[in-house]
């Protein structure tokens, strides 16, 4: 009986592995490493990889996201996927944290204090729980009086929310619209008129 010969070593196969195994974000730096080629073949495989699963239809797909790429299962098929692990949903975050979480995206480094005078009311509550989450942290003490902490958000914020950097985020004109009271264009707190 003949032994069978190991298949030729394949880059994109072995990006694939190494994708399908990587328990967050991989680099490209990181996963051409792995595979033994340059970063820019890296590129050209990983881009191929993409357009492979997206032709065929499926049902993953390589994202973007936190500075790295992963492997995840396209969102048209979270409802199969959930009740085949009989998941609970994942736990969701309050209106209240939501708002306070997209104050600190979009203006940090903030201050407590500066997210509550936009916000209009406390955010205790809200900021323990994306800290706890994990969504927020603290990013160090701004000069001055008291030195209060300044939050800022976390990479496990991008990976939540596929965003790959916070350069992703929308335009904050988009999200804000010109109806909202209390913050101008750019985002600025404006006056009372």
């Amino acid at each position: 009986m003949s032994a069978s010969r190991p298949a030729p070593f394949n880059p994109k196969s072995a990006l694939e592995a190494v994708l399908l195994v990587a328990p967050g974000p991989a680099t490209l730096q990181g996963l051409a490493e792995a595979i033994g080629v340059g970063a820019d073949e890296a590129g050209s495989l990983m881009a191929e990889l993409k357009d492979e699963y997206d032709r065929e239809g499926r049902g993953f797909e390589i994202q973007a996201v936190a500075g790295g790429y992963r492997l995840v299962t396209r969102p048209e098929f979270a409802e199969a996927v959930n009740r085949y692990m009989k998941a609970p949903p994942p736990p969701t975050l309050s209106m209240a944290a939501l708002e306070t979480l997209a104050v600190i995206a979009y203006r940090q480094p903030v201050t407590r204090v500066e997210v509550e005078a936009i916000r209009g009311v406390r955010i205790d509550k809200a900021l323990s729980t994306l800290v706890e989450r994990g969504l927020v942290r603290e990013l160090g003490r701004r000069e001055g009086i008291g030195r209060p902490i300044l939050y800022g958000t976390t990479p496990l914020f991008l990976e939540h929310f596929g965003l790959s950097s916070l350069g992703d985020l929308p335009a904050l004109e988009e999200v804000v619209g010109e109806e909202r009271p209390g913050i101008g264009p750019g985002g600025e707190q404006e006056g009372p008129s």
